[in-house]
């Protein structure tokens, strides 16, 4: 009995020493978990420091509120940056998001229109933007790009630039700090949290789509339209006037007001010569009446003087 019962408290033991280990081991997952998913936002986000870029590039993707643009504004205004990329993709038959960021942009400050470009893509992926941008880098030499995207997407963009790009231009990427994702505490908004899982999903989406992928050259590039500044563009959007069309029109106006022209002064002269006539008809008309008038004042005196006489002859016949 004594033997039966030692070896049931040896049963006892390891299986509570079981319990113990498998308890701690659970204890350590979950410690592990919650450090994982905690710091999990942070590992998302690339935050390089930088004092002076000459080139910002804006990353379509960015909210309603522009705040990306608005980012990429105030850096020209503090002097921290000198020109500035708006990408964005193909939205209506021959218009792009880039178009109208651009004119909002301008709006934000007074701005050289020759420092601001417009970048039009054709797919709303990163490695779309990557692809329309990078060889437009390589050929003009450039060697330094601030890379302006969301928190979330920082460390996933820099990775496809910099993969794709090879040795250079070298890119760097910031947190804009928006209100939509802060990564010490994504887990405590609902939309940040979206954000984040949709973020991990798409980076190791990326490794996949970069596996075994070449750099990019100067001659690869793959826009479907052409990457111009803000003066281009506007210069482009004017209306084009077609002379050959509008000459006729401008001849026939300008043969129209003429003849609109001498029948006014026909009119004119018409009415002028008929003011003249009345005017001298009614002065003849005038003096005629005074020649008489005066000629019928110096005919009543005679008249009166004549008829005296007769009037005291014929007076003194009747005293008679």
């Amino acid at each position: 009995m004594s033997i039966i019962r030692k070896s049931d408290k040896n049963d006892r033991k390891k299986k509570n020493f079981s319990i113990g280990i498998a308890l701690l081991i659970l204890l350590v997952i979950a410690v592990l978990t919650y450090a994982i998913f905690e710091k999990s936002g942070l590992w998302l986000v690339e935050d390089d420091d930088f004092e002076h870029v000459k080139w910002v590039a804006v990353l379509d993707g960015q909210t309603s509120d522009l705040e990306r643009s608005d980012f990429a504004a105030n850096l020209l205004k503090e002097g921290k940056a000198d020109s500035v990329l708006l990408l964005g993709r193909r939205v209506f038959r021959d218009r792009s998001n880039s178009e109208f960021y651009a004119d909002d942009f301008m709006k934000l400050g007074s701005f050289d229109s020759n420092a601001v470009f417009l970048v039009p893509h054709n797919d709303p992926s990163t490695i779309s933007e990557a692809y329309t941008l990078i060889p437009w880098l390589k050929a003009r030499n450039i060697d330094t790009v601030l890379l302006v995207t969301s928190a979330t997407s920082t460390y996933r963009v820099k990775r496809i630039f910099q993969k794709l790009s090879g040795n250079g231009p070298v890119f760097l990427t910031t947190n804009i700090q928006h209100i939509t994702f802060n990564p010490a505490c994504w887990y405590n908004n609902r939309e940040s949290r979206k954000d984040w899982l949709r973020s991990w999903a798409a980076l190791f989406a990326s490794y996949f789509d970069l596996f075994n992928i070449d750099t990019l050259s100067a001659g690869d590039s793959s826009y479907y339209k052409p990457i111009r500044s803000y003066a281009e563009y506007k210069k482009e959007m004017r209306p084009k006037v077609n002379l050959q069309k509008i000459l006729p029109k401008i001849e026939e106006k300008i043969k129209n007001e003429s003849e609109k022209d001498i029948i006014k002064d026909s009119a004119a002269t018409t009415a002028k010569t008929t003011v003249k006539e009345t005017v001298k008809d009614s002065s003849k008309t005038q003096e005629k009446a005074t020649a008489k008038a005066k000629e019928t004042f110096k005919d009543a005196p005679k008249a009166t003087a004549k008829e005296q006489p007769k009037e005291k002859k014929a007076e003194a016949k009747k005293r008679k």
